[in-house]
């Protein structure tokens, strides 16, 4: 059976990891965008020459409308949704809370709370097999900060990733018994370039002496479990939220 993996953010950072290894493990896949189509076709034609089926479709995770008409279009283009990854994510500009700016704010935790929420509900009421789904699995993008609270740098990102946390672990058991898996990966520090957004180029080379490995991430090493969260090895793991941080 084609089993096919929707990636929103698919376009860069570890949305584009994700994509590239799915492809070469078998799933055909939809990649996300917001903004850069350009980026996000070249991510397909990287699937499409490992033997893969591959589309890209624009839409705001953060609109449920646009959320539904993803879903839509990569069904009408692929097939069925099996796998949902919710990599879009920002951080917003660092800074201390008392200084930040409040669209910011407002738009970090619109794309990576609402949006993972709007993503989740979409994928909760196709996959379902009491809706007459086939079931499914679902990774969300967390982060180390979720816990670690990004003092001085964007607390307001460490909230939103909190949120993502409980969505996962209340979603895992309300959907638990309708055939969907639902996990998540926190992710440390990774070396893409979600810093350079953030205005703080330096961020990955001044923080890696923390990490007790001693050096950051690569997207990667954060694709490889997301992948196996979705694969049929992870077949009794669910609620799970994964720290891949090279033990920070």
């Amino acid at each position: 059976m084609t089993r096919v993996l929707l990636v929103t953010g698919g376009s860069r950072g570890i949305g584009a990891a994700v994509c590239r290894l799915a492809a070469a493990q078998g799933w055909d896949v939809a990649v996300n965008y917001a903004r850069d189509g350009a980026a996000a076709e070249r991510v397909a034609e990287a699937v499409r020459a490992a033997g893969r089926r591959a589309v890209t479709v624009q839409a705001d995770v953060a609109d449920p409308a646009a959320v539904a008409h993803l879903f839509d279009r990569t069904t009408a283009l692929l097939g069925p949704v099996d796998g949902l990854v919710n990599s879009g994510g920002i951080t917003g500009r660092s800074a201390k809370l008392a200084d930040a700016d409040v669209a910011d704010i407002e738009r970090t935790v619109r794309i990576n709370t609402l949006g993972t929420l709007f993503c989740c509900r979409e994928a909760a009421r196709r996959m379902s097999t009491e809706r007459g789904g086939r079931g499914g699995a679902i990774v969300n993008l967390s982060s180390g900060a979720a816990t670690l609270g990004s003092p001085n740098d964007f607390i307001w990102y460490a909230a939103s990733k909190g949120a993502v946390d409980t969505l996962t672990i209340g979603l895992s058991k309300e959907v638990g018994g309708e055939g969907i898996r639902v996990n998540a990966v926190a992710p440390g520090l990774i070396d893409t370039e979600i810093h350079d957004a953030a205005g703080m180029p330096g961020r990955v080379e001044s923080l890696a002496p923390q990490i007790p490995m001693g050096r950051a991430g690569s997207a990667e090493e954060v694709a490889h479990p997301i992948l196996w969260l979705l694969s049929d090895e992870a077949s009794y793991v669910t609620g799970a939220i994964m720290r891949v941080g090279g033990g920070r």
